[in-house]
């Protein structure tokens, strides 16, 4: 470990994949073609539910929400990412590792509340039809929406700080691909056991709670869906929750394997492909689980391509 004189660090080195060089290139190019992926997926996504009138129901608030969460939460990591990956140079700032903790903490948190936010949206319409406007209405949407951005900006301020205060005698060296709460509590030394406990219980209420209300949402929606007497009716309705559940598992699967264990217990490698997944393929792929299982979006699109192809 190299060593400096104070505690924190001007800079940090982000050692990534130097024990596997060979592995830096393809991940590069990865990162090249599935960044602007996501941005341009995400961006339709906002479009399409803004320009087009039969979207703007809270499905498609939430869902507009959930996109440009996801442009948040790639762009925060993947930039210096690709600067660190494709030059000699890999280091980031103590400025700017903070910063990318507070970002990336508060997009990750907000995310995995806006997820059961959305499944809730989802049981209200399937098993309570008939209040579901009165119960959704404008104003409970927008005050859900910020309740979920304040937990999540709470989250990360709270943690974020924490963990910055731990002391790193002197450390500069994180064996990551970026600043991450876990990695950091592993690096600092000193006692951080009370680290460890706080970030366990946080993530319970984070994580395992939101999810717990996710599938127990999904077990009542799934009761419902096969009492539809209408074929139709319950493919459109299938179709339309198991978008939001794919989402879902791909999200909370890393998350869990990340946050939900003692720091300590973390492999070497884990948290780099955990990252990549949950703040690289989950954004890029969210736009097109989306597109291609709703029927309505779908549509959306086309009638948007279709008027830019006239105009032109």
């Amino acid at each position: 470990m190299e060593l400096i004189n104070n505690s924190y660090p001007e800079e940090f080195i982000l050692l990534g994949f130097a024990d596997r060089p060979w592995l830096e290139f393809p991940i590069f190019v990865i990162l090249l073609i599935t960044y602007p992926m996501a941005m341009m997926g995400n961006i339709a996504i906002i479009l399409v539910c803004k320009i087009d009138a039969h979207l703007h129901s809270p499905m498609y608030l939430f869902l507009t929400n959930l996109s440009f969460l996801d442009m948040c939460y790639t762009t925060s990591i993947v930039p210096q990412m690709l600067f660190n990956l494709g030059s000699s140079k890999k280091t980031i700032s103590y400025m700017g590792c903070a910063l990318q903790l507070y970002l990336f903490s508060t997009m990750g948190a907000t995310e995995c509340l806006l997820l059961a936010v959305m499944s809730f949206d989802r049981y209200v319409a399937i098993c309570r039809p008939l209040h579901y406007t009165l119960i959704m209405n404008q104003r409970i949407c927008i005050l859900l929406i910020s309740i979920v951005w304040l937990c999540g900006m709470t989250y990360a301020i709270s943690e974020a700080t924490l963990t910055l205060q731990l002391p790193l005698c002197g450390v500069n060296q994180l064996d990551h691909l970026l600043c991450e709460i876990p990695v950091l509590i592993k690096t600092a030394c000193g006692e951080k056991e009370a680290n460890e406990l706080i970030l366990s219980v946080v993530c319970i209420f984070i994580i395992a709670v939101p999810l717990c209300l996710i599938l127990a949402s999904y077990a009542s929606i799934g009761h419902a869906i096969l009492k539809i007497k209408s074929s139709e009716g319950r493919k459109k309705a299938f179709g339309t929750c198991s978008s939001h559940l794919i989402v879902v598992f791909l999200f909370y699967g890393p998350a869990i394997s990340m946050y939900l264990q003692p720091t300590s217990s973390i492999s070497r490698d884990q948290p780099k492909f955990m990252a990549l997944f949950y703040g690289v393929v989950t954004p890029t792929i969210n736009p097109f689980i989306y597109t291609l299982r709703n029927k309505d979006v779908k549509g959306a699109l086309g009638n948007l391509g279709r008027s830019i192809f006239c105009s032109k």
